[in-house]
C-alpha cells in the first residue's frame, strides 16, 4: 500500500506528499497538485539536530530524558513553565502540553503570529471559517491583500488563473508587477482604506442593517484620507471598477495585523466584504488563517496556568522546557527576553534545529520530524484532514507522543495509547466520494446560515482607536522570507531599503528603535516605498526593534507597531 502524508509546517499550503528514494515526492491530487512549496522542496537540505546533549556535551537520550525527569522532580510545580511554539500543525503536537498541564506546571497563551487578526474576525463574525480554496478558484476578481502568495501560499497561484488581480501591499511584489491593479499604499492605513471603500461603494445605497457603520466610515473625508493612506483617486477610482458586481474573494495576509488594532483591520476588511456580499456566495469570501481545529475536540487535558507567549517573563521560572520554538529570536524584544532568560537555572530545548535558543540551552532532547511519525493534520486554508503517516525509519529524536508518554509513565500520570488519540482525531472527519476527509459538520461555504453572533448578523466596528503616527521615522516591515520559514532553514541577514536613502548594497548601516538596535548589510530594492524598512521575519536581531506590547484584542505580538530610524554603523 502507498502511503502518504502531509507537511507540519507553519505555512498555508499543507502539502500532501509521498516518500520515494528517500526523497520527498509531492501527490499529484488534490490541491498539492504536483509541486512543492518552497520550503518544503527544500526541507532535506538542512542539518537538523542528531543528538542530545546536556551543559554542551553529547549525552544518550535515555540520559537527557532522565535527566529531564530529574529536573521536573527537582522544581517546584510552580516554577516549571512549558513554551511551545505553534509552528507546528499535527494535532499530536499537544500532547506535551497534555504531561505539562497534568503535571501541574504553567503553559503560555497568546500568539506571535495570528492573534489580533482573528480576534477581528471573531468579534465582527462570532467564528473564524476557513473560506476553501474550491471557491477561489470559482471568483472572478481576487484580491490579494497583505499577502505574498509566491512566498507563502504558492498553491494557491494555479488558482488565481484567468482572475482579475488586485493587490494591496506597500511593496510590490512579484504577483503586484503582473496584478491588474496594485495599491501601494501606506503601512498601517489598511483599515482606512476598507472604510474608505465601503463608504463609496454604498453611499447612494444605506442599508439599515449597517446604517451606523455607514455613518461611521463617512467620517473618513475622501481627499484627506487618499493623502492619508497615500494612494491616487484615479488608483482608488480603478478598484471601485474592479470591484463593481462581481464575485470576489479576498485573499488576507499576517502583515496587516501587525499592530496594535490590528483586530480593527481586520474587521474593516471583513466589514467591506458584508457590504459586497461576499459571505455565504459561491465564489466569494475572506481568507485568512482559518480555525484549523474548527469542530475538533480535543483529548489532551489543557487547563492549566498561563502567562503570555508574547513577553513571558522567564525569571519567574526555574526550569523552562521550550518546545518547537525559538524565543530567543522569535520573540519580541528580543534584549530583554535575553536577559530574561540568563535568570533561569534549568533551560530545556525539545526540538529539530539548532538556534539562538539552543545555544543557551542546558540540555538538548532531538524531535523526530514529521516524516518519522504518525500524525493527523488539518488546515487553516482548507478543510481537509489529513493522515500523516509514518515515511520513514529514523533512530534519531524522540515524537511528542513518546516524550509525553515517558514523562506520564514517570510521574504516574494518565495517558491513553499513541492510537487512542489517532483515532480520537480522525473520527472528527467524513470520508468524501474521491477518497479525501473532511472535518465533519464544516460548511461547504461559511455563513450559508448567518454568521454565528448573537443574532446572526455581522457586528460593525462602532469606533476607532485612537493612532499617534509619528511621521519622521519610517515604517519597519517583516514579513515571511522566500528562503526561510520564521527563524529556521536559509534565514536572511540584510536590510531592504529603497534606493533614496541614500545607503548602495553592501553599506552597513545600524537600525533602530525605542528600544534597541541592529547591523545589517543594505541590499537595495526599489519594489520598497521611500518610507519603509524590510527586514524579513527571522533575520537575526531584528527582534530587537519589536514591542513586547499585545494587540487591543487578540494577545497577538505587534511587530510592525515600533517605528525604525536609519544610521551608518
Amino acid at each position: 500500500m502507498k502511503l502518504s502524508s502531509a507537511c507540519s509546517l507553519d505555512c498555508y499550503d499543507a502539502c500532501e506528499i509521498s516518500f520515494k528514494d528517500n526523497k520527498i515526492v509531492a501527490l499529484q491530487e488534490r490541491h498539492t497538485q504536483g509541486f512543492l512549496c518552497p520550503h518544503l522542496n527544500h526541507y532535506n537540505d538542512y542539518a537538523t539536530i542528531t543528538s542530545a546533549s546536556y551543559k554542551g556535551v553529547e549525552i544518550s537520550l535515555e540520559d537527557a530524558l532522565l535527566k529531564l525527569t530529574n529536573m521536573l522532580k527537582s522544581t517546584k510545580k510552580e516554577e516549571i513553565l512549558h513554551y511551545k511554539g505553534n509552528g507546528n500543525f499535527g494535532l499530536m503536537q499537544d500532547v506535551t502540553e497534555h504531561f505539562f498541564a497534568s503535571f501541574g506546571a504553567t503553559l503560555t497563551n497568546g500568539t506571535l503570529c495570528d492573534g489580533a487578526g482573528e480576534a477581528g474576525i471573531l468579534h465582527g463574525r462570532g467564528s473564524n471559517k476557513n473560506m476553501p480554496l474550491s471557491e477561489i478558484a470559482k471568483s472572478e476578481v481576487v484580491i490579494i491583500w497583505g499577502r505574498n502568495p509566491h512566498t507563502t501560499s504558492s498553491h494557491l497561484l494555479p488558482l488565481l488563473k484567468g482572475k482579475k488581480i488586485i493587490v494591496i501591499d506597500p511593496v510590490q511584489t512579484k504577483i503586484a508587477k503582473t496584478a491588474d491593479l496594485h495599491i501601494q499604499l501606506k503601512p498601517h492605513s489598511d483599515l482606512k482604506l476598507a472604510m474608505l471603500l465601503f463608504s463609496n461603494l454604498h453611499t447612494s445605497k444605506a442599508n439599515e442593517k449597517y446604517e451606523n457603520y455607514l455613518n461611521l466610515t463617512q467620517t473618513l473625508e475622501y481627499e484627506s484620507t487618499l493623502d492619508e493612506i497615500d494612494i491616487s483617486s484615479h488608483v482608488f477610482e480603478e478598484c471601485m471598477e474592479l470591484l463593481q458586481d462581481k464575485k470576489i474573494a479576498i485573499v488576507c495576509g499576517l502583515g496587516i495585523q501587525k499592530y496594535k488594532d490590528g483586530a480593527d483591520v481586520m474587521r474593516a476588511i471583513d466589514a467591506l466584504g458584508v457590504g459586497l456580499d461576499l459571505f455565504a456566495r459561491e465564489g466569494c469570501g475572506i481568507a485568512y488563517l482559518g480555525n484549523s481545529k474548527e469542530n475538533i475536540n480535543t483529548p489532551f487535558l489543557l487547563e492549566a496556568p498561563r502567562v503570555s507567549k508574547v513577553n513571558t517573563e522567564f525569571s519567574d521560572f526555574s526550569t523552562v522546557v521550550i518546545q518547537g520554538s525559538n524565543p530567543l529570536s522569535q520573540m519580541p524584544n528580543s534584549l530583554v527576553v535575553q536577559e530574561s532568560m540568563k535568570e533561569v537555572k534549568n533551560i530545556v530545548y525539545f526540538g529539530l534545529y539548532k538556534n539562538e535558543t539552543s545555544e543557551v540551552a542546558d540540555l538538548i532532547i532531538p524531535a523526530k520530524s514529521f516524516l518519522a511519525k504518525d500524525d493527523v493534520r488539518t488546515s487553516y486554508s482548507h478543510n481537509a484532514m489529513i493522515k500523516m503517516s509514518k515515511l520513514q525509519n529514523n533512530e534519531v529524536g524522540i515524537s511528542e507522543y513518546d516524550l509525553s508518554a515517558y514523562l506520564c509513565q514517570a510521574f504516574a500520570l494518565p495517558i491513553e495509547s499513541e492510537s487512542f488519540y489517532l483515532e480520537h482525531f480522525q473520527k472528527s472527519s467524513v470520508e468524501q466520494v474521491d477518497g479525501t476527509h473532511f472535518v465533519k459538520g464544516r460548511e461547504e461555504i461559511p455563513y450559508k446560515n448567518g454568521f454565528d453572533t448573537d443574532d446572526n448578523e455581522f457586528l460593525f466596528l462602532e469606533k476607532l482607536k485612537d493612532n499617534v503616527d509619528n511621521k519622521n521615522t519610517l515604517f519597519l516591515i517583516t514579513p515571511k522570507s522566500p528562503k526561510s520559514l520564521n527563524s529556521q532553514f536559509k534565514r536572511e541577514e540584510q536590510v531592504y531599503i529603497n534606493d533614496s536613502h541614500g545607503y548602495t548594497d553592501g553599506d552597513s548601516i545600524c537600525i533602530s528603535s525605542s528600544l534597541g538596535k541592529v547591523n545589517l548589510i543594505v541590499k537595495i530594492n526599489d519594489n520598497l516605498r521611500d518610507d519603509c524598512v524590510l527586514i524579513y521575519s527571522g533575520t537575526p536581531g531584528v527582534n530587537n526593534l519589536t514591542s513586547s506590547q499585545h494587540s487591543y484584542e487578540g494577545k497577538c505580538a505587534v511587530y510592525q507597531e515600533e517605528k525604525i530610524t536609519l544610521h551608518k554603523s
